[in-house]
């Protein structure tokens, strides 16, 4: 499988998503190949239902928010470009980045970048306001999730 990532990403793209992620070329490579072991369509992109696959991601309390948190408004499927953009919010903040060139856009795991994302995560409605009901969901969301896990 690892052969055929490398072969399907070409060095243009890598190098474009290097530069508005900020992952290494290695990193791009293993979350391509990565990528496209989920996709079961084999179609290029990721369903939300290729992501309820990851085990990771169904034991998450908050695993719905962070799935839907990689499809834009009315999308249903990912390409692996969106997906690393989504991504890249999770790398840490590395403080230097920003002094590389001081005419560069935020980069996507910026703080503010972050905190952005997070508050979208919270946000269902996504109306730029987190509402008494928005947190109360979450809060359930969460205590039904942790109550599977310990109780079985």
């Amino acid at each position: 499988m690892g052969s055929r990532a490398s072969t399907l990403l070409r060095e243009e793209e890598i190098e474009e998503i290097k530069k508005e992620t900020g992952f290494s070329h290695s990193q791009i490579t293993r979350l391509y190949s990565r990528f496209t072991s989920l996709d079961k369509g084999e179609n290029g992109t990721l369903s939300r239902e290729d992501f309820q696959r990851i085990p990771e991601l169904a034991i998450n309390p908050l695993g719905d928010r962070i799935i839907n948190a990689f499809f834009p408004e009315g999308e249903d499927q990912v390409n692996f470009r969106g997906f690393m953009r989504t991504l890249a919010h999770f790398r840490p903040i590395e403080d230097n980045e920003k002094n590389k060139n001081p005419t560069a856009s935020e980069p996507l795991n910026s703080r503010t970048n972050k905190l952005l994302f997070a508050f979208r995560l919270y946000d269902l409605d996504r109306d730029d306001k987190i509402s008494r009901d928005e947190l109360l969901q979450v809060i359930k969301q969460v205590q039904k999730r942790l109550s599977l896990c310990f109780l079985g």
